[in-house]
């Protein structure tokens, strides 16, 4: 089995270094920020830099649909109407541009908040966000988006949006498949209460998820164990193997045959304990050859 496998990578000195910082640590996947994600401004890429990317990924050996870019912190898309809520269209908008200047395919997206206006109107939000976002990009003229935008699910944090895969299904059925697809985070579905430690759990997941939004909808899977207990709604990453879900589960999830050609995402600690490498070796380890 080819495993696409990464983790996400800096893009400090410019965002072309990313591909030089996915190599060095010898990624097949990876993800990125296109700006600083905690902040609302943020410089405009420019053709160079574009260019430069798209040089180097081009001559590296990694696929471009295994590459990925994240939307900032800041953005609620579920969020009630307000000068925030636009702002948050507007990054998406953004986003969806440079993901299309630079040749990258994704953009996972947080569905955020509905900040006690309940998931209903929270949904009726994110669906408006993101049509306006797409509308807009189409209304800028310039080429046609080839860009797929994935709801991530969430770990059910109060007011969340998404952390049940039949909500994730109402949202993906409302949107479409042509311009969406599916990031799926292993730590986030722990929380929420799927229980993936076992390799029944696991198994369960995966006919759930098919059974609802189809397994070829998930273009991403970040793979990040649990600090946090199931069901404990808490969004706290750990080193793989090392959390709740365990290097049973991990073996589990890696191996699964019907997850095969899913690029895999790690949002790990850099600490004492391990660091990026530490954990792309870990999950290539546990692989069966």
């Amino acid at each position: 089995m080819v495993l696409k496998l990464g983790v996400h990578v800096s893009i400090s000195g410019g965002i072309s270094n990313s591909v030089d910082n996915a190599m060095k640590i010898g990624c097949t996947a990876f993800q990125v920020f296109t700006r600083s994600p905690r902040q609302w401004k943020t410089k405009e890429l420019t053709s160079h830099e574009t260019e430069i990317f798209k040089e180097k990924l081009g001559n590296s050996p990694i696929d471009p649909e295994s590459v990925v870019v994240h939307m900032p912190y800041l953005p609620n898309l579920s969020a009630p109407t307000s000068e925030m809520y636009e702002k948050s269209i507007s990054v998406l908008t953004d986003e969806i541009t440079r993901c299309n200047l630079l040749g990258i395919p994704h953009l996972v997206i947080h569905l955020g908040s509905h900040l006690g206006h309940g998931p209903k109107n929270g949904i009726n939000q994110l669906v408006k966000a993101c049509t306006k976002s797409l509308y807009a990009y189409n209304d800028l003229g310039q080429s046609r988006n080839k860009v797929k935008i994935l709801l991530e699910n969430s770990a059910g944090q109060k007011n969340s949006i998404g952390s049940q895969i039949g909500e994730m299904q109402s949202i993906f059925d409302i949107l479409g498949k042509k311009d969406y697809g599916l990031c799926i985070d292993t730590c986030h579905l722990f929380a929420a209460g799927y229980d993936l430690s076992t390799e029944s759990g696991v198994s369960a997941l995966v006919d759930n998820i098919d059974s609802h939004l189809g397994l070829a909808n998930i273009k991403i899977i970040h793979l990040n164990d649990s600090k946090g207990e199931l069901g404990s709604n808490l969004d706290r990453h750990y080193h793989i193997g090392l959390g709740k879900i365990g290097e049973n589960g991990i073996r589990c999830l890696v191996n699964y045959k019907k997850l095969s050609h899913v690029p895999i995402i790690m949002e790990t600690p850099i600490d004492s304990v391990r660091n990026d490498i530490d954990n792309i070796e870990f999950v290539r380890n546990v692989l069966c050859k």
